[in-house]
């Protein structure tokens, strides 16, 4: 399979390349030192002027409450009235708009100074890097915290409890100026601060939509994949549905201690709040809300899955409810999600072809997909599936069990069966396999599969660390299947790759289960590699207490024949982690046809007509934003798309016609291993690599004592897990003792704790 491998790090290459020509022609004309700080300088430069945009906009968010600021934004406010877009325009500027401006400037960043693949070893020990990777809370409705998110767990709810107090005092404080009846004044006051409840509520959904845009330039730009993002908008959807809640109550209430509720409720104004709108957006809400609850979304997935749908009724009726002007102040990041959204729906009508889709004998079923050689990703990307045949509205994250050192035609999943939608999807490649059983050969079958993505981390953070250890639960050795081939290839290529000592903890019910170690595409380590990397793979199979009999059977286990699926084309690359100059031109495009679409309807049919119903306002605006995102950037969409069609002519591979089996590029270890020939030195295999051990569990104390041992002092060790809550939470707290042990230990226990822990989870909890 070397043959058809392509370099990870292209954009390094180029640049070793050129760096090797401008050294012979060195001593004819040396290059000067200012071109060589040159980037340097324009980097600084961007990220100063993010940071201060940033900083700028939190900072008035946060102080917004505060009699200073409210001075300012009323001024501002009545400078914006006198413009040609209104107070919805000035609003927007003010709040909506610095994100906007963060993106574009984010754009610009990773187009021109992509994301480094190895870390600096003076850069794990920085303070910065360390908030991410250290846990401080391990147990709790929050799961495992890092510092940095603990961090901002904290500034919110500082956030939240100081605005709301604020308003609090301030609204009791002017009521009782008046000489009002009691019961008029506590129905006033729960009408204060019930506004300023909602009020809160619009700041919090700021965020809410940043993490689920998967594609999302900030996400990639500040380096937080979507799996663990939607953490993040879980925890800011149920705050924001609190105050939100919060917000209706207290109307509730003050609307029966005056015996209006029903009057009230089907209230519908043309100028100021509309309270039917609101009614219903909340109702939408809290459907959402319930059926998002843990133990609701466990037992129920798809229930929760089609109620989230209803986040179109929840954004649309909240926009009819508060006004245009008001919407605004969130506008920009609802902007941004449609944006994610209008791609994610182009890249998710192709129907990709399908190279290889069986089922293995552990019950696991394996696909193989065509993508373009040029869609980048790495081993620690996962992507969305559809399987129409199953259903067309259901979309399933997986992580990928390939590397892109594995091959630029196809990209690989390992899919546990475990509800409904896996036991259907295993049924459609086994009556394939039961109709050709003894045929060694792929069949041809039918399944209409889509895929998004793929999505991930901006860069694969697995070789940052020169000691590794990965831990496992079952099926969470997927995405290290992928890691091991990525180091293996890299080492063999000669490409740059920082682990040397990798251990893998590996914990499985079955024995069985054990097979799924025959999926990595690097069988045989050749002794080149095995001189540069020590790799330890320690299995616990914890349902057994002996080895079964067939243990031999086990180690050499393939997968069975499948099937393979011509749907006519390869992944789309329309993603928004694809090519950074065409998403930057949707990006630019969509917004300034949004701007413009704004602009042209408030001075040519808004003032010239006086509307003036929020309601209907804020309707234009939401159709400015959607005509800003389907015209002309649909337009960038379309020749984007022609773009990579066009691209992949030249480059293309056709499965039916090689060799006739589809994955006869990987039919053996001496594919795996860069070449054919007789005379090729004899490796170690994986399997030999492995040591079992039956009816227990692994001990994180005694195994992360004897690495960090092996590692030596001062050593850095990324710990990456993917498995159930229970495993993360045992890992967590092994690093965190560890690392605490460390800085507060003395004598012997410190010299054996001077390994610093970083701790990484890849689990994907919906």
């Amino acid at each position: 399979m070397a043959h058809e491998r392509e370099p990870l790090l292209q954009q390094r290459q180029t640049g070793v390349g050129n760096a090797a020509a401008g050294a012979k022609g060195s001593s004819s004309a040396p290059a000067p030192a200012a071109s060589a700080a040159l980037p340097s300088l324009a980097r600084t430069v961007l990220k100063f002027l993010m940071w201060a945009v940033f900083l700028t906009w939190a900072a008035g968010i946060f102080l917004y409450p505060t009699k200073p600021v409210q001075a300012v934004f009323t001024k501002w406010v009545r400078l914006s009235k006198e413009s040609m877009f209104g107070i919805a325009g000035g609003i927007f500027l003010a709040f909506s708009a610095p994100i906007l401006i963060i993106a574009l400037l984010a754009y610009v960043y990773i187009s021109f100074f992509p994301s480094e693949r190895v870390v600096e070893k003076k850069k794990l020990r920085s303070l910065s890097f360390r908030l991410w990777t250290f846990p401080v809370l391990v147990d709790g409705p929050f799961g495992v915290v890092s510092a940095a998110e603990f961090i901002g767990i904290v500034l919110f709810i500082i956030f939240v409890v100081y605005s709301m107090t604020y308003y609090a005092v301030e609204s009791v404080s002017l009521v009782s100026k008046f000489d009002l009846p009691s019961m008029t004044q506590s129905e006033l006051i729960l009408d204060v601060i019930g506004a300023r409840f909602g009020a809160v509520g619009l700041f919090c959904m700021l965020f809410l939509f940043l993490p689920v845009a998967r594609g999302s330039v900030l996400l990639r730009l500040i380096d937080i994949p979507f799996e663990h993002a939607t953490r993040y908008h879980v925890w800011l959807g149920h705050l924001t549905m609190a105050l939100f809640t919060l917000h209706g109550l207290f109307f509730v209430i003050s609307w029966s201690m005056e015996g209006r509720l029903r009057e009230e409720m089907r209230e519908w104004n043309e100028t100021g709040v509309a309270n039917l709108p609101g009614v219903i957006s909340l109702a939408a809400g809290l459907l959402m809300w319930v059926t998002s609850l843990h133990p609701v979304r466990k037992r129920f997935f798809e229930l929760f899955f089609y109620t989230h749908q209803l986040y179109v009724i929840f954004i649309v009726f909240l926009a009819f409810h508060v006004g245009n002007f008001l919407f605004s102040i969130s506008a920009g990041v609802v902007f941004l999600f449609m944006l994610d959204r209008f791609l994610r729906f182009w890249q998710s009508r192709a129907k990709v072809d399908i190279i290889s889709a069986a089922c293995r004998p552990c019950g696991t079923v394996e696909l193989v997909f065509s993508k373009p050689p040029g869609l980048r990703y790495n081993a620690l990307s996962f992507i969305f599936i559809q399987v129409r045949e199953l259903s067309f509205l259901q979309w399933h994250p997986f992580s990928v069990s390939s590397s892109p050192m594995d091959g630029r035609y196809h990209m690989s999943v390992l899919i546990k069966i475990l509800g409904t939608w896996t036991e259907k999807l295993r049924s459609i490649i086994t009556d394939v396999q039961d109709k050709n059983r003894g045929d060694s050969e792929l069949q041809c079958g039918r399944m209409t599969a889509c895929v998004e993505g793929p999505y991930g981390h901006e860069s694969p953070y697995h070789l940052m660390y020169e000691n590794l250890i990965l831990v496992a639960g079952g099926i969470g050795i997927s995405p290290f299947l992928a890691i091991l081939s990525d180091i293996i290839h890299r080492i063999e290529e000669g490409k740059q790759c920082m682990p040397k000592n990798v251990l893998v903890l590996w914990s499985v019910k079955k024995s069985k289960e054990l097979s799924l170690l025959s999926a990595v595409d690097a069988q045989t380590i050749s002794s080149s590699v095995s001189d540069r990397l020590k790799l330890d793979i320690q299995a616990f199979v914890t349902q057994e207490s002996l080895p079964p009999l067939e243990d031999g059977i086990v180690v050499d286990d393939r997968k069975v024949p499948g099937m393979f699926v011509k749907n006519g084309s390869t992944m789309s690359g329309l993603v928004g982690t694809g090519d950074n100059f065409w998403a930057a031109m949707y990006f630019l495009a969509s917004t300034l046809g949004f701007l413009l679409a704004f602009t042209l309807v408030e001075a040519y049919y808004v003032k010239p007509h006086n509307v003036v119903a929020w309601w209907y306002r804020s309707l234009l605006f939401m159709l400015c934003m959607v005509a800003g995102v389907a015209l002309p950037g649909g337009l960038v969409v379309l020749l984007w798309h022609l773009s990579e069609k066009q691209r992949m002519e030249g480059d293309k591979w056709d499965a039916a016609a090689d060799s006739q089996s589809p994955r006869a590029e990987q039919t053996g270890p001496a594919a795996a291993a860069g070449g054919g020939d007789d005379d090729a030195v004899p490796g170690v295999s994986l399997a030999a690599l492995r040591t079992t051990r039956y009816g227990c569990r692994p001990n994180f104390e005694a195994e992360f004592a004897a690495f960090a041992e092996r590692a030596g002092d001062a050593a850095d060790v990324g710990v990456l897990v993917c498995g159930p809550p229970g495993l993360q939470t045992s890992v967590a707290r092994e690093c965190r003792a560890r690392n605490l042990r460390r800085r507060g230990g003395g004598g012997a226990e410190k010299s054996r704790s001077s390994a610093v822990f970083h701790f990484n989870s890849h689990s994907f909890d919906l």
